[in-house]
């Protein structure tokens, strides 16, 4: 049970300016989850972000908004309630075929489901509410949901801790950033290892 770059995205909740300050250990937080994108661009792993209600807790933080490649304004707290699905989940390839094509049973899986990641590493604020919500509905669509321990903050440490123990139950695996960044590159001749080492020594 290990990440493989190739089969992952990262999501990222809501890092907002006007929110980050009140997050319990708030300066930590974020510095992981751009030590996270970077090291998700470097890899070739797509980066996604979340913005909750951004005419009023204002964009996610400069630096990591630059990192990703769309950022979804959203209302509900699960960003999965706002197509966030459809972005990880590419719309499936149409079949090739004509009148004689083989019965269902006998053909092959779609050439789709080569293209999908079907892996989701997630990190976010507040992490009992946006990061929970948007974390279990992907894992009811069947996502494969990983969740960053040290890129997630709640304004109280008890509330973020109430949300790990959550999502452990509901089938979440819970990482640290360093853990996702040695098992993306799964060696050390990684091409990339000592760019890597760089943002987390």
């Amino acid at each position: 049970m290990l990440l493989d770059a190739t089969e992952s995205q990262l999501v990222l909740v809501d890092y907002q300016e006007r929110l980050m300050p009140a997050i319990f250990e708030g300066t930590a937080v974020l510095a992981n989850a751009r030590r996270l994108a970077e090291i998700a661009r470097m890899l070739d792993v797509p980066v996604w972000g979340t913005e909750q209600n951004p005419s009023r807790l204002g964009a996610n933080d400069a630096a990591l908004r630059a990192l990703c490649q769309k950022t979804l304004a959203k209302m509900h707290f699960s960003a999965a309630e706002e197509g966030l699905g459809e972005w990880l989940r590419p719309p499936a390839k149409p079949q090739g075929g004509n009148a004689r094509s083989l019965p269902k049973h006998l053909q092959k899986p779609a050439a789709a489901q080569g293209d999908e990641r079907g892996t989701i590493v997630i990190a976010g604020c507040e992490a009992h509410v946006c990061l929970l919500q948007t974390a279990l509905d992907l894992l009811e669509d069947e996502f494969d949901v990983w969740v960053v321990t040290d890129a997630c903050g709640s304004r109280t440490e008890r509330n973020r801790d109430a949300a790990f123990d959550r999502l452990a139950g509901a089938g979440a695996e819970l990482v640290t950033t360093e853990m996702v960044a040695f098992e993306w590159l799964g060696t050390c001749e990684h091409p990339a290892f000592k760019d890597v080492l760089g943002l987390i020594k």
